[in-house]
């Protein structure tokens, strides 16, 4: 007799550390009582933390997944809003701390996070002179270890973008940003995207808060990249029910188009208009006959 054994599904959930995160998987298969909703307590490349749990997922091939340790108690749920309101006092002594040294001059301090148990404490901090350098904090460690004895410190340097998002405010819309209501996620932004758009690319009007690109310039991208690809771009030449003239403008959301005819301006919706060119080309591909079968023998019909 041969046996064969079953490999048991994981139980995979979803948990977020933060209000606008992004989303961590682990295994919770040895913890059927953690359901959504619930916070649990995970190990993570930071340390140990407690995140809340938002919902299952399918679990991936071929991919590891950590186990959570357990649910979270309402003992430490009470731990975590008693740490959490001395972040305010955190911050502001690091602040102090750091003016003391000149090197920290364009430095920004935005935030101190400490994890549920405020085993760790994290000083999340803005290079104003160039995100991409970063400043040796060493002198600065040293110093918060002194003042925050016992507690594992660590300094995170974050983007522009990540500053706009732990503030939070309104953007140039007057809604509140989306980076601090809904986006879990930076997307790469370019500056294509508010051309195939027809934006205008002065800065005040493509520019956010937080100094770099909207968000919002990727939203309806694809769908106007999908839309253009059947209507004639600027400068070309259309037939129209008015008559023959020349794109002026591209409107690809409602599938329209504005033409010049004799100085006049009229809109035409993609069916009514013909693309002259286009038409020109295939009109005298036409009147070339097969090229195919020159020698004779011709059966495409191009020689009847």
């Amino acid at each position: 007799m041969t046996s064969t054994t079953t490999t048991r599904p994981l139980r995979i959930i979803g948990v977020r550390f933060t209000k606008i995160g992004k989303l961590y998987h682990f295994d919770c298969t040895d913890h059927p009582e953690v359901q959504p909703g619930d916070y649990a307590i995970v190990e993570t490349t930071r340390g140990r933390q407690m995140g809340q749990v938002i919902g299952f997922a399918e679990e991936e091939e071929n991919r590891e997944y950590k186990p959570i340790l357990r649910k979270a108690t309402p003992r430490d749920l009470a731990l975590q809003r008693a740490w959490q309101e001395r972040e305010v006092g955190a911050l502001i002594t690091c602040r102090e701390a750091a003016s003391k040294f000149s090197e920290y001059s364009e430095v920004k301090f935005v935030a101190a996070q400490y994890n549920y148990d405020g085993s760790m404490l994290t000083f999340l901090y803005y290079n104003t002179e160039s995100e991409n350098k970063s400043p040796n904090m060493n002198r600065l460690r040293n110093e918060l270890g002194r003042l925050f004895p016992g507690t594992k410190l660590e300094l995170h340097q974050v983007g522009p973008r990540d500053v706009a998002k732990l503030l939070g405010g309104y953007g140039a819309c007057g809604q509140p940003r989306c980076c601090s209501t809904f986006l879990t996620d930076f997307s790469p932004i370019s500056i294509k995207m508010a051309k195939a758009q027809g934006i205008s690319l002065n800065p005040t009007e493509i520019t956010g808060m937080c100094g770099r690109l909207r968000c919002c310039l990727i939203y309806e991208y694809e769908q106007y990249v999908e839309a253009r690809k059947h209507l004639p771009k600027r400068n070309k030449r259309v037939g129209t029910p008015a008559g023959e003239g020349k794109v002026l403008d591209v409107q690809p959301l409602q599938d329209t188009v504005t033409v010049s005819i004799e100085n006049e301006r009229y809109t035409f919706k993609r069916e009514e208009i013909i693309p002259l060119e286009e038409w020109e080309a295939l009109q005298k591909k036409a009147e070339q006959g097969c090229s195919k079968h020159e020698g004779g023998g011709c059966d495409c019909g191009a020689n009847r």
